[in-house]
């Protein structure tokens, strides 16, 4: 049996009772340590608090593990039961579909067990989960690579009236370019986009595309830590929000779209001041 487990999105507590069950009953057990990222990450004292709660050791999974050499967790998985750990839910990021659909083809039996996710909890600001439009990501600009995709989603959203989650880049164990050029890999310190820099490279795009899909006066929400104890939610105008302090990572955004008299009555409690 193949597992795919979800542990939230606080801390070690958050996995679910039947997760919990899960990971007692596997002989191995892997967490994957790039999509997202619990409140403590996976440094050696976050691991050991995982292990403690699991009794077992726990395998640091990252992309490259996960992408290019997930034959080892599959093959383990067809003689024994592995549970492989993913930071909210396990279907908030494509490469755990793959690996389903992997063991799948390999006649492995897969049992998937789920979470809380930003894409649910992203409720907690009062805007309603059924009133967004499609998500988007927003990656981090270089001095070469400025890609703008996103926008034409968002526009789309904002006539639509609906509101837009904007899920901020993560780098984790990412290869430095020039390290590539030589052909020997180079891992850049870990890197966790903040609202800041999604509202300015937001505004940016704005200016060079001209579609009026947002302005620095459209109302926005940023959350700061998502489901953990000292999560931080602000609303307010995209240049209010520069001014807000979001501290440390993970940060998300959402440009409202058209709102509910009760959507607004609950986004006065974040209302920047």
């Amino acid at each position: 049996m193949l597992y795919i487990v979800g542990l939230g999105l606080g801390d070690e507590k958050d996995i679910t009772l039947r997760g919990l069950e899960a990971v007692k009953a596997s002989t191995k057990v892997y967490v994957e340590a790039y999509t997202s990222l619990l409140s403590f990450g996976l440094t050696s004292d976050g691991l050991s608090k995982l292990e403690k709660l699991y009794g077992k050791p726990v395998i640091v999974a990252d992309r490259e593990m996960v992408e290019e050499r997930a034959d080892q967790i599959l093959s383990e998985a067809s003689e024994s039961d592995v549970a492989f750990l993913v930071v909210g839910d396990p279907f908030g990021a494509t490469t755990h579909t793959d690996l389903v659909v992997r063991a799948k083809q390999l006649g492995i039996d897969v049992k998937v067990i789920h979470n809380a996710s930003v894409m649910n909890a992203i409720g907690v600001c009062g805007l309603q989960l059924y009133r967004y439009g499609e998500t988007v990501s927003i990656p981090f600009f270089t001095e070469t690579w400025r890609p703008d995709s996103f926008y034409e989603k968002i526009q789309r959203n904002r006539e639509l009236g609906l509101h837009t989650l904007c899920l901020l880049d993560i780098r984790v164990k990412e290869p430095s370019l020039e390290s590539l050029c030589r052909g020997k890999k180079c891992y850049e310190p870990p890197k966790y986009m903040t609202i800041h820099t999604a509202i300015n490279q937001l505004l940016e795009v704005e200016a060079l595309r001209k579609g009026s899909a947002y302005s620095e006066k459209s109302k926005c929400v940023g959350i700061a830590r998502l489901g953990n104890e000292d999560q931080l939610i602000a609303a307010g105008s995209m240049t209010d929000l520069l001014d807000v302090d979001f501290g440390a990572p993970l940060h998300c955004l959402v440009i409202v779209g058209e709102t509910h008299p009760v959507e607004e009555e609950m986004l006065e409690f974040y209302k920047v001041k």
